[in-house]
């Protein structure tokens, strides 16, 4: 996952609320000012018990700020209705960046039993925000003489953005649609949140339990040893454990030999939250579906995919649909080219088996070794997480002028945690960021960015951004060694983080990744693409014990081969975002069999047997955890039309050429104070097609 997206996105629109507190102000650290270096939330003073007092304290709060701009007698303008409401909340926002960011990496049943307060809790709160009669009358009497008060761009957008908000979320509705509406939302909001959790309840309790040492013929030593960790932490030292969470599992279907293991470790993953026990979550797609087409209906739509598309780039089910398809259909063609090479593998080396779903990622590593003569063990020794991290300040400063500065003695939510001092060419700060990157029991599955703070250009404050990752961590002593697809994970997530670290938008509602939906995956995508380039690879991908340069020879080999497997990438990814339309377009919600509506999309589709969606319903996070993906998954293929459109502008002028650069900064400096097409323009000069996606993957 790329962004992060719980139920924050109330919080990000609008801020928050409170009410009296049990606890004395002196004793939550949420009631004072931080007092810390760069306005870090203090975590080690916080504590559980601090977070519902300081949001139910904040909703007050907000709730005085709001009735100050409705009862304020002046004509509502920009200054006194919307950016006072941009900046209302900060006492909600500051508790819920904290709970919302901790309950996400390191969840505990202590935090998920207050989220069953807190997120019905904030639904609410947004509801009466958004429905408020007289603040939305304040706020249309700006939107409609928007154009005759002199207005800048950015301040334009920001009253457009929040009319439409208001209006999306009920503003117009009648009292009685509304009262519906806000019981759909308070259903949602619980529903959304035990579907996560189940997701991560259900991963904390499966393991597969390896008795006989032969069995883990072909892992890494790395893997064989944190396996030997799980088994003793559960009381098994004569024993290995190996668990769903992404370190342990992939390699496992990479690399073990075991056939009948790598299928019941395939099974169990793709059968998460989707086994009859307390996790299963089959029931709770089946209620979200209805209550988003019930919300959809209330507001004149047909399906929740129309309701979710009209105020994005995209715009039309169809139009989304048409894009999918259009990599869709040489995807599907090459991952059959894919399959037959790997079934000749199999064939000619004594197997007497076809080729199934839990074989695609051995027998593909079998196929790439064969063909490009290396493998991922060959390539991770060049990438130690320390080098990658400073290859991607390394990128970041050749491209922006920035440069990263590690602090200590600040305050930390994990010891894993690093924090970075963000500095221009002129070593002013300019933000501040944090990386948490190991797997842990707690930690929900992927990748994300977010923020604790966000940029206010109206108040001068600067954000802190975060990435969270599930790389492998490493054994005492060791240093951690990344996987491709982990370094390229780590490029993708910094790259969200630079769109959050350069904004200069005026405003906060329009600062930072504050843009839609379809091209906030723009800036995280289009730096994956510098991962690699050799002249960046020369400087960070260094042998972790010796310090030698990556070799040339292993370069070439690395983008010879970066165009593998691209069938089954493309599958994968746009197989998921045509099964996340199909949900959110399907209108026949009554006796839904999860299992069954999957096949019947795969097989309309003429999907591959040997590859399955890149996440099934029961764990699709992105699209039943939150509403913030949904019917929105196809956008991380929006995004690369424009991302590999745009790196080709790189490519003809040169991957460092510092006019191209400054163009690209320029996107992520503007947030959301310009229209995002108009900025891509500016950028590429030329308005993007699919062609260069195609070229990239490999595809055409």
């Amino acid at each position: 996952m790329k962004i992060k997206t719980l139920a924050v996105a109330a919080l990000c629109s609008l801020a928050m609320m409170p009410t009296a507190t049990q606890k004395m102000k002196a004793e939550n650290p949420f009631f004072e000012a931080y007092g810390t270096q760069f306005n870090i939330p203090p975590f080690e003073r916080i504590n559980d018990s601090d977070y519902l007092p300081a949001i139910e304290e904040g909703i007050r709060r907000h709730n005085a700020e709001i009735d100050a701009i409705v009862k304020q007698r002046s004509m509502p303008d920009f200054e006194n209705t919307i950016l006072a409401l941009d900046n209302s909340g900060q006492l909600l926002e500051n508790a819920m960046y904290v709970f919302s960011g901790l309950y996400e990496a390191k969840s505990t049943p202590e935090l998920q039993k207050i989220g069953e307060t807190v997120f019905p809790l904030l639904s609410k709160h947004s509801d009466e925000v958004m429905m408020n009669e007289l603040l939305f009358d304040k706020v249309k009497q700006v939107y409609d003489r928007r154009n005759e008060l002199n207005l800048t761009e950015p301040q334009i957008r920001l009253t457009e953005k929040y009319y439409k908000q208001m209006v999306r979320n009920g503003a117009l509705l009648s009292p009685e649609k509304k009262a519906e509406l806000s019981a759909i939302n308070e259903r949602l909001a619980t529903a959304n949140l035990k579907f996560g959790d189940n997701i991560v309840n259900d991963t904390n309790n499966w393991r597969l339990v390896v008795d006989n040492e032969a069995d883990l013929s072909g892992l890494p030593a790395s893997s064989i040893a944190q396996a030997k960790e799980e088994a003793e932490a559960a009381g098994m030292p004569d024993k290995w454990v190996f668990t769903l969470r992404a370190p342990s599992r992939l390699p496992f279907l990479t690399y073990a030999d075991n056939r009948a293991l790598r299928e019941k470790m395939y099974n169990g993953y793709i059968n998460l939250a989707n086994t009859g026990n307390e996790y299963d979550n089959k029931a709770l797609i089946g209620e979200i579906l209805r209550l988003r087409q019930q919300k959809a209906r209330i507001f004149g739509f047909d399906t929740y995919a129309d309701y979710q598309l009209d105020n994005v780039m995209a715009k039309t089910v169809k139009a989304a649909e048409d894009l999918l398809m259009t990599i869709w259909e040489p995807a599907v063609a090459k991952s059959h080219e894919e399959i037959a090479d790997m079934q000749d593998y199999v064939n000619s080396h004594g197997g007497n088996f076809k080729i199934a779903a839990w074989d695609y990622y051995y027998y593909a590593e079998k196929v790439k070794k064969e063909k490009f003569n290396f493998d991922e063990n060959d390539v991770r020794v060049y990438f130690p997480i320390d080098s990658v991290r400073k290859g991607i300040f390394t990128m970041a400063e050749r491209l922006y002028g920035i440069s990263f500065k590690e602090v200590s003695d600040v305050p930390l939510y994990h010891p894993d945690v690093k924090v970075f001092d963000v500095t221009d060419a002129d070593g002013k700060h300019i933000a501040t960021f944090m990386t948490d990157y190991y797997a842990r029991k707690g930690k929900r599955q992927g990748a994300w960015m977010f923020v604790f703070q966000e940029a206010n250009g109206s108040k001068n404050v600067r954000p802190i951004v975060y990435n969270v990752g599930n790389f492998t961590a490493p054994a005492a002593g060791e240093t951690a060694l990344l996987t491709l697809d982990e370094v390229e994970t780590m490029f993708h997530e910094f790259g969200h983080g630079l769109h959050g670290m350069l904004t200069k938008a005026q405003y906060k509602g329009n600062a930072g990744t504050s843009v839609d939906r379809d091209f906030v995956e723009f800036p995280s995508q289009i730096h994956e693409h510098w991962m690699l380039t050799p002249e960046l690879l020369k400087e960070y991908a260094r042998h972790y014990k010796t310090g030698e340069v990556i070799p040339d020879s292993l370069v070439e080999k690395l983008i010879a081969s970066s165009k593998f497997n691209q069938g089954f990438a493309n599958v994968e990814l746009v197989g998921a975002a045509l099964l996340d339309l199909a949900w959110h377009t399907n209108k026949d919600l009554d006796n839904l069999d999860a299992a069954a509506f999957e096949t019947s999309v795969a097989k309309r589709l003429g999907m591959p047997e040997e590859i399955q969606f890149r996440y099934r319903s029961t764990y699709f996070n992105h699209i039943f955890s939150s509403d913030g993906y949904a019917a929105g998954y196809y956008t991380y293929l929006w995004a690369q039309v424009l991302d590999c459109d745009g790196f080709e502008v790189f490519e003809k002028n040169g991957v460092f050429d510092p006019a191209t650069a400054a163009r690209l900064k320029k996107v992520l400096e503007s947030g959301n104070d310009a229209d995002p097409m108009t900025l891509y323009e500016g950028f590429a000069g030329h308005r993007p097609t699919a062609d260069a996606l195609l070229r990239d993957k490999g595809l055409k």
